[in-house]
């Protein structure tokens, strides 16, 4: 609400100030004033006409087509509702030299204010050292998500803006698909890993927990995919026309995240022959990421056998971000989120064996 003019006992000179102000255009604030002794003073602003200035973050993220992306999407909408904050939605779309120009981009802009936050999930296998720095120096506050960042300490003691990260612990999300595995296959077998691309940390990380906790006895065949269902039906559907394929042993087909669980059972469900078709469909599918509407919908399903419930973290790290910039607080360098089995590992193991009995017999 603008507060008013308050008249002042020259009408010439109120003529000639609203001539002014109309000049201004309506972006001008105008406040309450009065003429004294021939001079224009202006109140003190009462504790109403006190202008609080609305945060605006930007919020960058993979891409549009990934489950988890599209949940910590409306994680950070439905947080920018909540604490009254302007909010910018930027994808990437897996690409981590576009992701980086349109972070520079905004931090640079002259146009368009600039935000007060930027929060990111890494497209590539950087969490962009440089892009950070110069967003410090601007006064923009910098959190990355899903992955650590090391050239934080040094930013955090040089820049006095909120620069943190908070991510789920990918090695320990790969153990627990290990232990799924191990579940699954207490006396050994071979599985199918769709991992994340070859430049992203979280796949590495992934796969080297999974490697921890799987027994030694079961054999991984691996390929790579791009976070997105898509991408997994392409890389098997192109395994599956290989000749070696239908000569090696399958028993679990597990993938660094639902969407690509998804696209690589999509795949096998194209296999022209009936048998062997359906001798795939009925081996255990894994995934990770564990949204409720869709991984755990896809557990009760029977679509996966099991996946890895890991928190959206987008509208945490909103929190986070105004927090400190309200109080000058700065958070924790670095915040892990939790991650768990669902189904937990027992229900898995005896479900397991429950369907081995029942082979058997």
């Amino acid at each position: 609400m603008l507060p008013t003019i308050r008249e002042p006992t020259a009408r010439g000179q109120s003529a000639h100030l609203r001539s002014l102000i109309s000049h201004l255009g309506p972006d001008v604030t105008v406040v309450t004033w009065e003429w004294q002794e021939d001079v224009l003073r202006l109140p003190e602003p009462a504790a109403s006409e006190v202008f609080v200035k609305k945060l605006k973050f930007v919020v960058s993220l993979t891409n549009h087509e990934n489950d988890y992306q599209i949940e910590q999407a409306l994680s950070a909408q439905e947080a920018a509702r909540r604490l009254d904050i302007d909010l910018e939605l930027l994808y990437a779309e897996n690409d981590a030299i576009a992701q980086s120009q349109q972070l520079l981009t905004t931090i640079q802009s002259r146009s368009l204010p600039r935000p007060d936050g930027i929060i990111f999930e890494p497209a590539g296998g950087t969490a962009l050292p440089q892009v950070a720095k110069a967003a410090a120096a601007a006064g923009i506050g910098w959190a990355v998500m899903n992955r650590e960042a090391d050239y934080l300490a040094e930013l955090r003691q040089n820049f006095k803006v909120p620069l943190f990260t908070l991510t789920s612990n990918h090695e320990q999300i790969g153990r627990i698909q290990g232990e799924q595995i191990a579940a699954l296959l207490p006396k050994g077998g071979s599985v199918l890993l769709v991992q994340g691309p070859a430049e992203s940390l979280a796949a590495k990380q992934r796969t080297s927990g999974m490697y921890e906790t799987k027994p030694v006895h079961v054999e991984v065949k691996s390929m790579k995919a791009n976070w997105t269902e898509a991408s997994a039906h392409k890389v098997v559907s192109s395994w599956l026309r290989l000749s070696t394929s239908q000569q090696m042993r399958l028993d679990v087909i597990a993938a660094h995240d639902d969407s690509m669980a998804l696209g690589a059972r999509k795949a096998f469900q194209e296999i022209g022959a009936a048998a062997l078709r359906e001798q795939y469909l009925t081996k255990p599918f894994l995934g990770i990421d564990g949204m409720p509407k869709t991984g755990q919908e896809y557990v009760r399903r029977g679509l996966l056998a099991a996946t890895v419930v890991v928190p959206t973290n987008a509208g945490q790290a909103i929190e986070m971000m105004k927090h400190a910039l309200q109080t000058g607080r700065m958070p924790e360098e670095n915040t892990f989120t939790h991650a768990r089995s669902f189904p937990s590992i027992e229900e898995l193991a005896k479900k397991s064996s429950l369907k081995s009995k029942s082979a058997g017999a």
